[in-house]
């Protein structure tokens, strides 16, 4: 069975919609952590798509003939996240609706286990048929997230779904040696024959669980979108930045310009002279985004000056300096 095709996942007016959705998303967020319905909630509004709701029991999106599940991966890395590109990754739990059969037999378990997964990919297929209104076949994706602890970059791609030939894959038992207060497990380790890579391990304790090996593509592929929400770079000399509305008006009234040079200077001789300490100001609800150009050492400066979680808090933070 050949690997999974990526798939287009977003017009070019779908994928612009939705940074801008993704930007202000992150700049309410205040610094923490990316949650499934974060994801879920810009993914259908850019796409124009009624929210279910994201679930861990059944399939995260159904719209006419298209059924995907969304896996969400913490990248941690400071680096730009087109390092990511090209690699192999692992994910924590494809699905924890199996049960681990008593054999010793690495290959028999292995059939089992792979056959309850196919099993379960033909109960969501089904599912997505029966509501399927359209003239197309059903078309079963896996959505992969990666995203940036910083929250700064998310690199997104879509995939077929297949179901998993055990004839093409072969196992074997793995014993694993817990640390501090774990304990020792036996996890089993499934391999591509073909490539001889590691696709799958799967755990025997504290819950047992598929654990996938998944492929993401080569920058060169255009199936791939690495989306940049902070500090984007966007020309020579130049950053992008987010901000709401309401921070987008009171800077406006403030510097009375958009001039990204304008700004630029004004910020400069600001942060050049304003002590350097934390501050917190959270954002309360939701508003549509602006974004607005700045030039490289004003953006590194503003930055290093308020250290705010986002550019929507480091300008809020700079502007409360300035009253």
């Amino acid at each position: 069975m050949p690997r999974p095709k990526t798939l287009s996942a977003f017009s070019e007016a779908e994928k612009s919609l939705l940074q801008r959705l993704l930007a202000i998303k992150v700049a309410h967020m205040m610094g923490r952590k990316l949650e499934e319905g974060d994801w879920s909630y810009v993914y259908c509004k850019a796409k124009g798509i009624a929210e279910r709701g994201w679930s861990n029991l059944d399939i995260d999106i159904m719209y006419e003939n298209i059924g995907l599940e969304h896996k969400m991966l913490c990248y941690r890395s400071n680096t730009d996240l087109a390092s990511a590109y090209g690699t192999t990754a692992m994910h924590p739990s494809l699905t924890r609706s199996i049960r681990v059969p008593d054999t010793k037999d690495p290959n028999e378990a292995m059939a089992i286990l792979l056959n309850q997964y196919s099993e379960l990919i033909k109960n969501r297929r089904e599912k997505v048929e029966a509501q399927n209104k359209t003239d197309l076949a059903v078309d079963m994706r896996t959505g992969w997230l990666l995203w940036q602890e910083s929250l700064r970059q998310f690199l997104y791609f879509e995939e077929e779904m297949l179901a998993p030939n055990p004839e093409e894959h072969f196992a074997e038992w793995k014993s694993t040696i817990g640390g501090g207060n774990r304990k020792n497990s036996i996890n089993l380790w499934i391999y591509e024959k073909r490539t001889g890579k590691k696709r799958y391990s799967i755990t025997t304790s504290a819950g047992a669980k598929i654990q996938p090996y998944f492929d993401i593509p080569p920058p060169t592929d255009p199936n791939a979108y690495l989306f940049t929400v902070i500090g984007e770079s966007i020309r020579v000399g130049y950053v992008r930045i987010w901000l709401t509305e309401t921070t987008f008006n009171e800077l406006m009234r403030v510097f009375n310009t958009t001039d990204p040079d304008i700004i630029s200077d004004r910020l400069i001789k600001v942060c050049s002279s304003i002590e350097k300490k934390e501050q917190d100001d959270p954002l309360t609800h939701i508003e549509e985004g602006v974004s607005l150009e700045l030039r490289v050492e004003a953006y590194k400066l503003l930055t290093e000056s308020v250290k705010g979680v986002s550019d929507e808090h480091s300008i809020k933070l700079i502007l409360a300096q300035m009253k």
